[in-house]
């Protein structure tokens, strides 16, 4: 890359980064192009610029975060319950409250909504990637395996632990990995 290109995808990555803490932060609604733009160190209209909208900003931040996420899971060895679940806690804890925010927000973020069908189905492929040995092969039950798995380890299910049942980290995470070794337990089961 030449030094323009270079300014030109530091300025994005500034950018995006900046969104990302924002609506990490802040419910979708509450955060503006110009709090965007500040937080990313420019001007409101560079943000329009190099993404066209808030929402392309707040795309492009989400798109950061879900690169950070594929990386963090990828630590998670197939078959590591503890691991697994330690894993996605720590995701959880930092930004578990921001996901639970933009799920209940998800009617009112337009065009940006559908990132939330494609954070779940990323999820299930990474639960498919992680426990698939221990899944069934006949597809309905597999379906539903993953569905129960997703259940156990959804954003959902920490937040109802951590946050209204007030469980600590470890108890959240014993729980969770309760939870699945249930599910996996019953497939192991139901294979005999």
């Amino acid at each position: 890359m030449n030094g323009r290109a270079d300014g030109v995808a530091g300025t994005r990555e500034r950018i995006a980064r900046g969104a990302l803490a924002l609506i990490l932060e802040h419910w979708f609604e509450d955060v503006t192009l110009a709090d965007i733009a500040r937080a990313g160190e420019v001007s409101h209209q560079t943000v329009l610029n190099h993404f066209g909208s808030k929402e392309g900003a707040v795309r492009a931040a989400i798109e950061v975060l879900g690169q950070e996420t594929m990386q963090r899971r990828a630590a998670a060895v197939p078959g590591d319950v503890h691991g697994a679940v330690h894993v996605l806690v720590g995701e959880y804890e930092r930004f578990g409250d921001s996901n639970t925010r933009w799920a209940v927000s998800s009617e009112r973020l337009g065009s940006l909504a559908p990132l939330l069908d494609e954070a779940m189905a990323a999820h299930q492929a990474w639960l498919e990637q992680v426990f698939g040995p221990r899944l069934p092969t006949q597809q309905a039950a597999r379906r539903l395996a993953v569905t129960a798995l997703h259940v156990a380890t959804d954003v959902y299910t920490w937040k109802l632990l951590r946050r209204h049942l007030r469980l600590g980290r470890g108890e959240t995470e014993r729980t969770m990995v309760e939870l699945v070794a249930g599910v996996l337990a019953r497939i192991a089961e139901e294979d005999r």
